[in-house]
């Protein structure tokens, strides 16, 4: 049997237990985000002042319609302000309110003991480990996609 043969499918699984277990602990803890609005709220958060929407599409692997369409639920929820850049009239910044501010604090000790929870029973040799084989696999498939691109 091929060793490669049904990894996706371990991924998969994975990424969708974690996925239920954010929004569970969201849900019972009246936190009114998706995995995505969290995600980026977050990079907005850890970006401050200089959270663009422009760098927010280009690190969260989404395309540009979907980040959008993401952070505009973010701001009629109240937990973003969206303006232009005053010195880049091209650029939209983005800000966190006060009610965003709020929101992050309530979220993070969740968060935290979500991914805490998350390594119980691995070694840090064998997280970093894990996140090494991650990055490899996303970097041979980036390669074969750079390959396939460029031969048609």
């Amino acid at each position: 049997m091929d060793r490669t043969e049904g990894f996706g499918v371990y991924l998969d699984r994975t990424l969708k237990k974690v996925q239920a277990s954010f929004l569970a602990a969201f849900s019972e803890n009246n936190i009114d985000l998706t995995i995505e609005q969290w995600v980026i709220l977050r990079r907005v958060h850890l970006l401050g002042v200089d959270a663009s929407q422009a760098e927010i599409s280009n690190t969260n692997f989404r395309n540009r319609a979907t980040t959008s369409r993401v952070i505009s639920g973010l701001c009629k929820k109240g937990f973003l302000n969206k303006s232009r850049f005053r010195d880049d009239q091209k650029r939209f910044k983005l800000v966190m309110t006060q009610e965003g501010e709020a929101l992050m604090q309530r979220a993070m000790p969740l968060i935290t003991e979500i991914r805490s929870m998350s390594t119980e029973n691995i070694s840090e040799e064998e997280f970093d480990i894990f996140l090494k084989v991650l990055d490899q696999i996303w970097e041979n498939y980036d390669r074969y996609e750079s390959n396939r691109s460029s031969s048609t």
